[in-house]
């Protein structure tokens, strides 16, 4: 049976950093970055490989910065 595996691409100059998608990811994949986008804002970044492509991180984003893409994967 193919698993599904996940990734997701952060538009990090239109991000606000709010951080609504954090919670929202139930394996953690987002973390705010140290950095500042050409707003001054800190921005979401993906700090892990292990997301599943639930799409929860881009359904509450207040914004639409983010964008999850999923790939079945065969073992």
């Amino acid at each position: 049976m193919a698993k599904v595996k996940g990734s997701i691409v952060i538009d990090i100059e239109k991000c606000k950093g709010c951080e609504v998608c954090i919670p929202a990811c139930p394996e953690e994949v987002i973390a705010i970055a140290q950095q500042v986008n050409g707003k001054g804002y800190k921005y979401a970044q993906p700090v892990t490989d292990d997301c599943t492509g639930c799409t929860n991180c881009a359904v509450v984003c207040p914004d639409g910065v983010i964008t999850v893409y999923r790939m079945k994967v065969t073992e």
